[in-house]
């Protein structure tokens, strides 16, 4: 009875190992490419929500006397400044949008008094594959 020597590798055993090699490389290519593409969206909206706290403080810092006179059709601030897609400071690929609404202006509170409290929305948006996101944050100002 002669048993025969099994020395070495055949080609299936090759095949199969390159196959299971190639897919555990693949699902980790594809884990890295998600966590990448979460964090980076993730920094995008964390950068977006900031510019937009840091707008609602300029306004909440300039009074309710520089907006008074403002209304849900005005394009620019009083220093002229557009209120409408304009860059959010020194940050590329950022817009800000701000649009500003007298209380009255509000669906429901038309027989209300004028120019006593203005609703500030700050919108920023920003391209993130190939998509516009947003961040929208709203205050309130009053007059003193």
């Amino acid at each position: 009875m002669k048993i025969r020597s099994e020395k070495g590798f055949t080609g299936i055993d090759i095949a199969i190992a390159v196959i299971v090699l190639f897919i555990f490389i693949s699902l980790i290519a594809v884990l890295i490419y998600n966590y990448n593409s979460s964090s980076k969206e993730l920094e995008l909206k964390s950068e977006a929500t900031y510019l937009a706290i840091d707008e609602i403080e300029k306004i909440k810092n300039n009074g309710f006397e520089k907006y008074e006179t403002l209304n849900k059709d005005s394009t620019q601030d009083a220093d002229g400044n557009p209120l409408n897609q304009s860059v959010a400071t020194d940050t590329e690929g950022f817009y800000k949008t701000i649009s500003i609404k007298d209380y009255t202006d509000i669906e429901g509170n038309e027989n209300k008094i004028p120019n006593l409290v203005k609703q500030v929305t700050v919108k920023i948006t920003y391209m993130f594959k190939a998509k516009e996101q947003s961040v929208e944050l709203t205050t309130v100002l009053s007059k003193d």
